[in-house]
């Protein structure tokens, strides 16, 4: 049985060749950037402004994105401390000529609430 998405969709892009080393298989940090970028979506809204990402931990490359993917990642908070807030991305390729979604990516990325000086500031808990 497919294993189904987790969390709020949060970003969708399609895989370019640009992305792709000679095989055909898009780049992990590519792939990396998207998670990243995802996840600072909720972040943001939590934060209710700017957030810097600290730390991107238990990555797992679980399958192959290549070229011509619609690349879907979702997330959800796990965690907010004083002034950091982790968040869990999964990330799901559609292979668009069979239809079929594939998780392809998994990790916690933690990003910390700044001000416009560029220093931690609290995180709002509401």
């Amino acid at each position: 049985m497919p294993e189904h998405p987790s969390g709020q969709l949060t970003l969708r892009t399609i895989a370019m060749p640009a992305d792709a080393n000679p095989n055909g298989d898009i780049f992990g940090g590519w792939l990396l950037a998207q998670m990243d970028l995802a996840g600072s979506v909720l972040a943001y809204d939590q934060a209710d402004g700017r957030v810097a990402t600290i730390a991107i931990d238990a990555m797992s490359f679980l399958a192959p994105v290549m070229v011509g993917d619609l690349v879907s990642c979702y997330a959800e908070i796990e965690r907010i401390g004083n002034t950091s807030i982790r968040v869990k991305v999964e990330t799901y390729a559609t292979r668009r000529a069979e239809h079929e979604l594939i998780k392809v990516t998994e990790g916690m990325v933690t990003y910390v609430a700044i001000d416009e000086d560029r220093k931690p500031r609290p995180v709002p808990k509401g």
